[in-house]
């Protein structure tokens, strides 16, 4: 069985986020490591090449293959800005609707800047996807 290709790094959160283009990409970046700090209460950890991560869980899937990943976090990326909340969106409709202006994957929220969103939702819908997700995988702080 092959190992998940994101793992957990050593590289430090606030060097790599310092980096981040374009300036209000960084700015946002920053906005969110305190935003997602301050909603699970653990420190941030750069898990694969550019994503910031928050606890971590242990799965195991019905065909075997099993990991650690990061239990919420974020990622600047060039096109958007990606939040990820594992157990997905199929049970956030109502946060989601007053969250403001974002697009879904399944477990990733795409959003062009901060100014589009209502960061006490956003906060919510972090808490509340950690919640769910410790409903089916212990989480633990890094």
């Amino acid at each position: 069985m092959s190992e998940n290709k994101t793992q957990a790094t050593c590289v430090d959160v606030h060097r790599y986020l310092a980096g981040v283009e374009p300036q209000r990409r960084r700015e946002d970046s920053l906005i969110l490591l305190d935003l997602f700090q301050e909603a699970t209460g653990w420190q941030p950890r750069m898990w694969g090449p550019s994503m910031v991560g928050f606890g971590r869980y242990h799965y195991k899937y019905d065909t075997g293959r099993e990991g650690d990943f990061f239990a919420t976090g974020f990622a600047p990326r060039k096109a958007k800005m990606v939040a990820y909340i594992m157990p997905g969106y199929q049970d956030y409709s109502d946060i989601l609707s007053r969250l403001g202006k974002h697009k879904l994957g399944k477990s990733c929220l795409y959003f062009n800047t901060l100014a589009d969103l209502d960061l006490e939702v956003l906060k919510t819908l972090i808490k509340t996807g950690i919640r769910d997700l410790a409903q089916k995988y212990e989480v633990f702080d890094q």
